[in-house]
């Protein structure tokens, strides 16, 4: 497995375009290039997946652990000719204090060779100590060679490259002058996302030519093949990081494999100029789990398309508040949705665009209006970083496995703040760490949306991409429209049983424990000890008193059996998420169809 990290002494010291440069002339040499990038980030990704021509994967030592990173390091590398990390930040920093989280932590556990990005300008005889200091500082890293940056001309070259060979035992790889075409246009949040660059892709070529001319591409290759084996070699050859991959790419082939579903649901997703933060193993991670992803342009689109749920990711939409507020017919039409009950998870920019205005410096616009509340941009960031967040009873994806008081963990980037936020508006988020949407809270709930300044990422510190789909089916199965007498088979045991559509039983005498577990696993539930105690105790009441028990009856009975505590109205609607316990109980214990709620 061809591998390497490309990271720095500092941040801008050129790696980014370095990286992207690397991908996009190893990819002109008919190499297949897998990129990753260090640290929770959307827009760098952006261009190396420009430039690889494939998608760009984060691994982030915080959020994930060593087993998560060799997973996804393996499963996305094992199609590729060679692998390019980019980290952030200098080689050595990261939060913690022991460095477990930095880029060189990152380049022990994958094994990877380091290729240091130096930032030449000024430095002749002084970039000696600097690269020996950053050998010395931990012996367990290899540090393969330097690619020397900004350089001010051939004479300024010669110098480095010779004090280099006479002082240190390190390659040379490259050497890049000074030029203002490589340069990328940055602004208030980092660098602009390729989707609003007209010219992208040919500006990531000019790069990996101008990349090709001045870094030694035969070396780059020959030190990736360097790395040794990790996974698929034989026991005695196996590092000990081979053996946390080994173990990781099992678990990960478990994860990875597409749940079989009952009900695929259609997700409408906000993918345009404006809107474009969206992590790829997140939306693998959304079909994984039944859902069908259908573009929107929020810039164009007039309408929805037929969707049962909606994502709306991060992005700019500041910078495109006359093109959203031109839109009207969109922005009413969401509105509308919403109101009807559409699923919705919201996620920074995806938040602003759901309130009901956006200013930023003189300039205030409409934008969809379904969450009460205005948005101000400002011109410091108001929260930037990881955040730890633990659900609240307000959080609308709440499940007998992922309860309330569940801790998530995930990171902001933001300038905008909301004000007049409407008075008693719910909150998914209790902030342990971060800013959120005032420091105490974060997570907007309003109907059937969830949206939030977090950013948070299936398989590291959440699981929300499975548990939003699980919503999103759960409320459209109760808002389909029967008609009358219509009817599907179960399978219990092999033999089918008669239910209607919704899986209510067409037959009261058919019930079985058999045909509850065939039913819940049609409706992705597990069932536990609770979940019998409930489906016992309206079974007995229905038998006692000829009618289904009142959510009111239950929560008199299991606040006895289960203290307070637990005998609540949202627990019992936790255990059972489609419809509640006087709905998905009922149908699981084999009884009639209610008319509501009670």
């Amino acid at each position: 497995m061809a591998r390497f990290l490309v990271s720095a002494a500092h941040k801008s010291s050129g790696k980014t375009t370095v990286s992207i440069g690397l991908c996009a002339a190893l990819t002109a040499r008919g190499l297949t290039v897998q990129a990753f990038k260090k640290g929770p980030d959307y827009i760098d990704p952006m261009w190396l997946a420009q430039a690889s021509g494939r998608p760009c994967f984060n691994l982030d030592p915080y959020l994930m652990t060593a087993e998560q990173i060799s997973a996804s390091f393996a499963r996305f590398s094992a199609l590729a000719d060679i692998s390019l990390v980019e980290g952030n930040k200098g080689l050595y920093d990261g939060l913690a204090l022991d460095g477990s989280n930095s880029n060189a932590a990152l380049a022990q556990l994958l094994e990877l060779p380091v290729v240091l990005v130096l930032d030449a300008r000024g430095m002749t005889r002084g970039i000696a100590p600097l690269i020996l200091g950053y050998q010395a500082f931990d012996a367990r890293i290899r540090i393969a060679g330097v690619i020397l940056n900004q350089l001010g001309g051939s004479r300024h070259e010669a110098k480095l490259r010779a004090v280099i060979e006479h002082y240190t035992n390190v390659s040379v790889l490259g050497a890049i002058a000074h030029d203002p075409q490589l340069a990328l246009v940055e602004r208030h949040l980092g660098l602009m996302p390729n989707q609003e660059c007209d010219d992208a892709a040919q500006h990531v070529q000019t790069i990996g030519q101008r990349i090709s001319e001045q870094v030694d591409l035969g070396k780059i290759i020959e030190l990736a093949h360097s790395a040794p084996a990790l996974p698929g070699q034989p026991a005695s050859t196996q590092t000990a990081a081979g053996a946390v991959f080994a173990n990781a790419v099992a678990a990960d082939a478990v994860a990875a494999a597409p749940v079989a579903v009952s009900q695929p649901v259609r997700l409408g997703i906000l993918r345009d100029k404006a809107f474009g933060f969206y992590y790829p193993d997140d939306l693998l991670a959304l079909q994984a789990a039944g859902a069908e992803l259908v573009p929107v342009n929020a810039l164009q689109d007039s309408a929805l398309p037929a969707v049962d749920g909606l994502f709306i990711g991060g992005g700019f939409p500041e910078v495109f508040m006359p093109e959203l507020q031109a839109n009207a017919a969109l922005r009413s039409n969401i509105r509308r949705a919403i109101e009807a009950d559409l699923p919705v998870y919201a996620e920074c920019g995806g938040l602003m665009y759901l309130a009901r205005t956006l200013r930023w410096k003189e300039q205030q616009v409409d934008m969809v209006g379904a969450l009460p509340v205005d948005v101000l941009m400002h011109e410091r960031p108001v929260g930037r970083g990881y955040v730890t967040l633990q659900t609240t009873f307000d959080a609308p994806w709440l499940t007998a496995t992922a309860p309330a008081g569940q801790t998530l963990r995930g990171h902001e980037f933001h300038y905008s703040s909301l004000e007049n936020v409407q008075p008693g508006l719910k909150f998914a988020y209790k902030v342990l760490r971060g800013h959120g949407i005032d420091g105490a809270r974060d997570g907007v709930v309003y109907r059937n949306v969830l949206a939030s300044y977090a950013h948070l990422r299936t398989g590291a510190g959440s699981d929300w991409a499975h548990q939003f789909v699980n919503f999103v089916r759960s409320k459209t199965m109760e808002q389909q429209t029967q008609s009358p007498g219509a009817a599907r088979t179960l399978l219990v045991k092999g033999q089918p049983v008669a239910t209607d559509v919704e899986g209510y039983l067409k037959n009261l005498d058919d019930w079985s424990e058999d045909f509850a577990r065939a039913q819940a696993e049609a409706e992705h539930l597990v069932l536990t000890e609770a979940h019998w105690q409930l489906i016992y105790f309206l079974r007995a009441y229905f038998d006692e008193h000829r009618v289904q028990a009142q959510v009111r009856a239950m929560i008199q009975y299991f606040s006895k059996v289960w203290g307070p505590e637990l005998g609540n109205n949202h627990h019992l609607h936790a255990l059972f998420p489609i419809g509640g316990p006087q709905k998905q109980g009922n149908r699981l214990a084999g009884l009639l169809k209610t008319k509501g709620e009670h």
